[in-house]
């Protein structure tokens, strides 16, 4: 208000200088509450129940009872509060607990579903404070409600409030990010053999030196700047720093320029080992249906949500919506979409068939390792964890699917719910909403991913998902146009999608390569998508899946014609990013005027593409690009902070969340490690963006608040191509690229039959030195088993299989090729040569 005032009266009197008029002072305006000190009377103020009122010393208390469950529990509040649109208001007030506690203070709309304008979590004292905040209306409202949610606490105490206040004419509450320095680096770390790129904020046009020094200070590397002009996703004259050619590892480093030195950051070939176990881990803790045990995430632990039991509805015997079925369903499970507690088919269908993306990769991929350990409770088994953790989601997707085939797009409460709210606390009713196109065929592509991942490990798992995606694509080819409604998002997103193509393509191509079928292979050569240029602004989406099909077409093995064409395709896709890369001054494969919601997933969904051009290319400008996209997410950004919680010195923590949420009560955690936040959104949708906000461009269109969902909200949809990137980059080690082995392997399957088929492999020595001992590595399709070999010793985990040498055919002569083979059991499924051999872990050439 002071500073205000001031700007008013300096303009005033400058006024008065050439008029010789006296000056005027600015005004507040009117008292909006009524009784806000409580002098003589509690009125107009109302409170819940459970709760009653005392005047004590000018102030309203009430003795707020133990026991309760939500914040809304326990409620004072008073109504018919005028706010007008535009206006900049003051709310603040005086408030003790006793013993001390966190309330919750809202500005809000007194109905559904009660959006918050000013939303207010103060930690209460015993002797008390005065807690002021400014926000601006974005709506002309009548009828406003200020409210006290007092209710959560397992035992009583005592609130008292007085000198409650809400004036407009408030100074506007102008929001200036803390940017940090001016030099922007990736705050966790870079490979040493590995690019290493840097922005730095100036005004300067020309050239400017820069250092690099250790943790010790001394500088090891220095240079000069690159001018690249004024970025318009920051509205910022930045300069860029290349000091790619310092390789030597250590911890602590720092960048100078232009008087500022950045966040220091490592140079490191261990340094996204964590994040590609954290990352994943984020879905255990978004789990329904299970309790979630402290012992394996310390500070997550929690009751299992929506299991039946009180306050919970239940997810186990759901009806639907209202005229939309006669029938309940179990559909307990699977994982919570976001930071509420929905799930939906078509978010849980990109997310889940990215994981397994991520898995089959470990099989086709030179570079690819396996995930390891995710320290679930299914850890320990013959499974891969993270198809574990896959199937967690997968089960409750088959779930969703009705008998005719069609399968229900979402389940969520029957309306929306506040935060904090941990899911077994949860009392609304639980709804299925109409089925749809777009989910059957979700169900469709993912069930018929799982039946061929999980073949090796459990045969019965895999016929049902078999069976369940053929029946769903009956189903939708029956039922083509069966599509979500825009306007059904009371309790839960929409979801919606005008267009279904791209889910037919995607379900075609994953159904093709799992069976190789006819009907599936004519599908996808027909569909105008398999030849279209699908490399739009962001390569896939819940809502556009295209991309997935096209890029395990490519990459996991199958016997389409024209199948070269497809991974040319996808290079292409690549090279479309790279060059956006390349021209951007902050280095992301994103070139969006006005950034959309989750533009962070899109960024990483893009460098997915550029990942997986190198792994069907093997050419290192590609691995290259994705080195450098990756430092935009972890700070080399407009806003100088890492947008994945626990990495990077400055990292988001206040995601979107109705059980991470520590800014709201202390005894709550913030997101996980490993947790990606959405990112800058233009249209700043809700209304702690649109208050702070307002007129940002693109990459400062962000606030690491819990209240923004527009901008912080975190999804499985948004961490399942983080975790996919994470383990991409980390299996490249130190960055130095491994020399493919000088080999070539000859796979030549003679004959087959329903139970099984004889494989004769050939390997052979390109080389100019002798091979002294092999060890030929590859894996099968899906639940194919040796059983029978000869000239060589195997061994099989899974569907990976390795072939060594026997003691006479040890040693292989350059030009020279040795010959075995095997009689292998069959499954329900397609059986094509594999993509990838590699000789004694390097890559053999096909």
């Amino acid at each position: 208000m002071l500073r205000r005032i001031g700007i008013l009266a300096v303009a005033a009197l400058a006024t008065a200088c050439l008029t010789g008029t006296p000056p005027a002072t600015a005004e507040e305006g009117p008292e909006q509450i009524p009784n806000g000190t409580f002098d003589s009377t509690t009125d107009p103020w109302w409170h819940t129940a459970n709760l009653n009122f005392e005047l004590t010393d000018g102030r309203l208390c009430s003795d707020i009872p133990g026991g309760t469950t939500n914040p809304w529990d326990a409620i004072i509040g008073v109504n018919d509060i005028p706010l007008v649109q535009d206006e900049t208001y003051a709310f603040s007030f005086f408030a003790t607990a006793s013993p001390g506690k966190v309330a919750r203070a809202y500005v809000q709309l007194p109905t559904d579903p009660y959006t918050q304008y000013v939303a207010a979590a103060p930690e209460l004292s015993v002797s008390g404070n005065t807690y002021s905040y400014t926000f601006t209306s974005p709506v002309d409202l009548p009828n406003a409600q200020v409210v006290f949610q007092l209710g959560g606490s397992a035992t009583a105490w005592r609130f008292c409030v007085d000198n409650v206040s809400l004036k407009g004419g408030a100074p506007p509450d102008i929001y200036t990010p803390d940017t940090g320095p001016r030099v922007r680096v990736n705050q966790v770390a870079y490979l040493p053999k590995g690019p290493k790129n840097a922005t730095v904020v100036t005004d300067a046009t020309e050239a400017l030196p820069w250092q690099l020094k250790n943790s010790a200070g001394t500088v090891v590397a220095n240079g000069t700047t690159t001018p690249r002009g004024v970025d318009s996703s920051s509205a910022q004259n930045v300069h860029s720093i290349d000091f790619g050619s310092y390789t030597k590892a250590g911890t602590g480093y720092t960048l100078t320029a232009d008087g500022e030195t950045s966040r220091p950051f490592d140079i490191k070939p261990d340094s996204y080992a964590d994040l590609k176990l954290d990352a994943l881990k984020f879905f255990y803790t978004q789990r329904s249906g299970i309790a979630i045990d402290d012992a394996l995430r310390p500070g997550y632990g929690r009751p299992a949500g929506h299991v039946d039991v009180a306050p919970n509805q239940g997810d186990k015997n759901v009806p639907c919506q209202p005229g939309v079925c006669d029938y309940t369903l179990d559909v307990s499970g699977g994982w919570y979409d976001a930071g509420d507690h929905g799930k939906y088919v078509v978010n849980g269908g990109i997310s889940v068939a990215q994981l397994m993306s991520e898995f089959e990769r470990t099989k086709n991929a030179a570079t690819a390792k396996p995930v390891g350990s995710l320290n679930i409770p299914e850890s320990g088994d013959d499974v891969p964890d993270i198809l574990d953790e896959a199937r967690w989601e997968q089960e409750f997707l088959l779930k969703m699917q009705r008998p005719d085939g069609m399968a229900h797009h979402k389940i969520h409460d029957e309306n929306w719910t506040g935060l904090p709210l941990l899911p077994h606390l949860d009392p609304q009713k639980r709804e299925l909403h109409p089925v749809s196109t777009a989910a059957t065929l979700n169900l469709a592509a993912t069930a018929a991913q799982a039946a061929r991942v999980f073949a090796p490990y459990d045969a019965a798992f895999s016929a049902k998902n078999l069976a369940a995606a053929k029946k769903a694509w009956a189903a939708a080819k029956a039922h083509p146009n069966l599509l979500a409604s825009p306007s059904d998002g009371v309790g839960g997103g929409t979801y919606d999608d005008a267009n279904v193509s791209d889910e037919f393509y995607w379900a075609a191509a994953e159904l093709y390569i799992t069976t190789g079928e006819q009907e599936f292979k004519d599908y996808v050569l027909a569909s105008p998508l398999h030849t279209a240029d699908i490399w739009n602004t962001g390569a896939m989406d819940w809502g556009n899946v295209a991309a997935l099909g096209r890029l395990d077409l490519a990459t996991v093995p199958n016997a389409l014609p024209g199948r070269d064409d497809v991974r040319a395709s996808v290079v292409a896709g690549a090279d479309k990013y790279l060059g956006i890369l390349k021209a951007h001054p902050y280095g992301l494969p994103y070139n969006a005027a006005s950034y959309d919601w989750g533009s962070n997933s899109i960024v990483v969904n893009n460098m997915v593409v550029m990942a997986t051009a190198y792994d069907i290319t093997g050419d290192v400008k590609y691995r290259d690009g994705v080195l450098q996209g990756i430092d935009y997410i972890f700070g080399r950004n407009a806003l100088n902070q890492s947008y994945v919680t626990g990495y990077g010195e400055v990292a988001s923590k206040n995601q979107h969340s109705r059980w991470y949420a520590h800014s709201l009560d202390t005894s709550l955690p913030n997101p996980p490690r490993g947790t990606l936040s959405g990112g800058p959104n233009s249209s700043i949708q809700d209304p702690v963006a649109q208050a702070k906000l307002t007129g940002c461009v693109a990459q400062f269109c962000y606030i690491d608040d819990i209240g923004s969902w527009a901008t912080n909200e975190l999804t499985i949809n948004w961490n399942a191509p983080m975790s996919w990137i994470a383990a991409f980059i980390a299996d490249q080690g130190d960055g130095t690229v491994k020399a493919p082995a000088s080999c070539a392997v000859t796979y030549t399957t003679h004959g087959s039959w329903p139970q099984g088929f004889t494989t004769q492999v050939t390997l052979k020595n390109t080389g100019t030195k002798a091979i002294d001992g092999w060890s030929l590595k590859w894996s099968f399709l899906g639940g194919q088993k040796v059983e029978h070999s000869w000239s060589a010793k195997f061994s099989q985990q899974g569907a990976t299989v390795t072939a060594a040498n026997e003691t006479y055919n040890k040693k292989i002569q350059p030009g020279q090729s040795v010959t075995f083979g095997f009689n292998g059991q069959g499954a329900p499924q397609a059986n094509p040569a594999p993509d990838l051999f590699t000789l004694n872990g390097a890559a053999c050439s096909g």
